[in-house]
């Protein structure tokens, strides 16, 4: 099969280019003629003046990048596009690109973008869609995006300039999301259930179950405050005897942690490599996910099933769908720290069931977040949305040539 591969990477690189790069690879290693067409936000760091408002108008129609996909179509003839992200260098525009070129569309859901232009339906520290119980304007009141009303108008524009211009509806094949949670989460808010699977993110090559003593708890992700940070320092102070806890990433909440005065318990790794994160993840005896807002497919938690490690995570949207409580680790009120100091002390003080714990979220590893079973769920889809595509491929030139039918 012959695939356009399509994705706009964040100036900070995160957990979509980490399943961008891992499923090019998986369909390269698979025989699959890839291409690809990538952009990079950091262009964008170097725009001002009137280039800002260029960049603002691109963010919303590029025909640059409508050409330059247009050509890839023709040069490449691929069987189908899948597209991973388009904001904001190559815009929405390809759609159509690849709607009058007649081949088939297959977009990845990687946050709420397409309803909640701060991407995660959070803002001043609580859940919110406002935007899609109201109006995306109240993003632009709010500035939720950047902290920026001008740049949040810029996001609200190209959502609902798109929308009347139908392309979520009507230039997109086939959407995939990443958990039951955020399927729903998309039909309530507009898209089209006849349109929308479900395929999680996964975790390849398979880093395997860690052999170490397992002696301290860690946290992976970006230091913010819908990461639940507050509620982390404030569990740590909480608790009854001192838990070794290893925070490995970076942000504004740095020097919160740094000051949280909880002695030699917290340790900061600041940003490291991904192998080094796999390591530390295998030493762990739980990850801990304090998240506050509807977190999709947080590839941290399917690291730590990869790697035999049982997860403490909020009782909030996909995380406990895809943590199940008692078996694979532990749910806590979100927001709530001292009941998660109770589950990471219970944890703490309960080796062997935690161990046991880990068994079996490597065995959900295995069965459903290996790179095989998700080669197998891509390639259902791939193959749905192509032959959908050629049928009506079909319809369409009978109904153009309806005397070849009547003779």
């Amino acid at each position: 099969m012959k695939i356009l591969l399509v994705h706009n990477a964040y100036t900070q690189p995160g957990g979509e280019e980490v399943v961008f790069e891992q499923e090019r690879k998986l369909l390269e290693r698979a025989g699959h003629q890839v291409s690809l067409y990538v952009r990079n936000n950091r262009d964008a760091d170097q725009c001002s003046g009137l280039s800002r408002i260029r960049l603002a108008k691109q963010t919303v129609w590029s025909s640059g990048s409508k050409l330059d996909v247009a050509n890839l179509l023709q040069d490449r003839q691929p069987d189908l596009v899948h597209i991973h992200n388009t904001f904001m260098m190559i815009s929405p525009s390809i759609y159509w690109a690849c709607k009058e070129a007649g081949v088939p569309v297959v977009q990845t859901l990687h946050n709420f973008r397409l309803y909640c232009p701060g991407i995660n339906f959070y803002r001043e520290n609580r859940l919110c869609e406002d935007c899609v119980q109201h109006s995306l304007w109240r993003a632009v009141r709010h500035g939720c995006y950047r902290q920026s009303h001008s740049a949040s108008a810029v996001v609200a524009s190209m959502l609902a300039l798109h929308r009347r211009w139908h392309t979520w509806t009507n230039a997109i094949d086939c959407y995939i999301a990443l958990t039951q949670f955020a399927r729903q989460k998309f039909i309530i808010a507009g898209l089209p259930a006849n349109k929308i699977v479900v395929k999680p993110n996964f975790v390849d090559p398979d880093p395997g179950i860690g052999d170490g003593d397992r002696q301290y708890a860690i946290f992976v992700g970006r230091l913010s405050p819908e990461k639940g940070i507050e509620t982390l320092i404030s569990a740590w102070k909480a608790l009854p005897v001192s838990i070794p806890l290893h925070i490995i990433g970076e942000g504004p909440y740095r020097t919160s942690l740094e000051e949280a005065n909880c002695g030699s318990a917290m340790k900061l790794y600041g940003r490291v490599s991904h192998e080094e994160t796999l390591a530390a993840i295998k030493g762990a005896q739980f990850l801990i996910l304090p998240s506050q807002c509807y977190e999709n497919c947080p590839l941290s938690i399917i690291e730590a099933f990869a790697c035999g490690t049982p997860v403490l995570c909020s009782r909030l949207g996909a995380m406990q769908e895809i943590v199940a409580d008692g078996r694979t680790g532990l749910h806590f009120a979100p927001g709530d720290p001292i009941d998660l100091a109770l589950k990471a002390h219970w944890a703490w003080s309960h080796f062997d069931e935690l161990a046991a714990m880990g068994r079996r979220a490597r065995d959900e590893y295995k069965s459903r977040y290996a790179a095989a079973e998700n080669y197998s769920m891509l390639m259902d889809i791939y193959g749905y949305v192509v032959d959908k595509a050629e049928l009506r491929s079909q319809i369409g030139w009978a109904r153009a040539h309806p005397s070849r039918f009547s003779e």
